[in-house]
């Protein structure tokens, strides 16, 4: 609220208050992107120290380092080594999500199928080293959480797309569209890491090509 006051005190009051409340805005905003900026550049750090030491090696002074950060920079936005991993699998994980997801337009359920199996590889094609820390990392106990999540928001759209490919009559009844989700979602991860150390000039579209193939013999008749 602006306290309005007579007299030219009155109007220097009144300005100044109008003029403090933007600009106190702008700086919370400009502040939020910095602090969004330097979260970010820490994921960034900490996917790729991990991806190459392993979560237990992998220490804050190294990715402070990745990041050209201060040490003390990581425990001010996330407190400790624990908190950034789990906050960077809920980043990734919901990135990885809202691909898949958007790749799923709606389209009959096979192609649907076929295109989140090509959101999925050009997912890991940008994101390797988080694909590599998937494989590795997220399966101990302590991030049951994050398997959740994954399970529940990613391979779910996969999970969504065979039950509608059961519905249309495109895939036997009695699969088990959970299994199968998980199943297809592992597949993928595993051909795109293979990919990158082993074959990194083979075209995604040749691994696509071959991966939909086998998934329509397996699910169908």
């Amino acid at each position: 609220m602006t306290e309005r006051r007579t007299g030219s005190e009155g109007t220097s009051v009144h300005v100044e208050r109008e003029r403090r409340g933007p600009a106190m805005g702008e700086t919370a905003k400009k502040g939020d992107g910095r602090r969004a900026e330097t979260r970010l550049k820490l994921f960034t750090a900490a996917v790729e120290v991990i991806a190459e030491q392993g979560y237990t090696a992998a220490t804050v002074d190294a990715i402070a380092e990745r990041a050209g950060v201060a040490k003390g920079t990581v425990f001010y936005n996330f407190g400790s080594k624990e908190a950034l991993f789990a906050a960077l699998l809920e980043h990734g994980i919901q990135r990885l999500a809202e691909a898949l997801g958007d790749a799923d337009a709606g389209q009959p359920a096979l192609d649907a199928l076929d295109a989140v199996v090509m959101a999925q590889l050009r997912f890991f094609e940008e994101y390797g080293a988080f694909a590599r820390v998937l494989l590795a990392e997220m399966w101990r106990t302590a991030w049951q959480d994050a398997v959740a999540r994954l399970r529940e928001q990613a391979l779910g759209v996969y999970a969504g797309v065979l039950r509608r490919a059961v519905a249309e009559g495109r895939i036997r009844e009695d699969l088990d569209v959970e299994t199968a989700a998980t199943a297809v979602f592992g597949m993928v991860l595993t051909v795109s890491i293979e990919r990158r150390a082993l074959h990194p000039d083979r075209p995604i579209e040749q691994l696509h090509a071959t991966l939909v193939d086998l998934l329509h013999r397996r699910v169908s008749g």
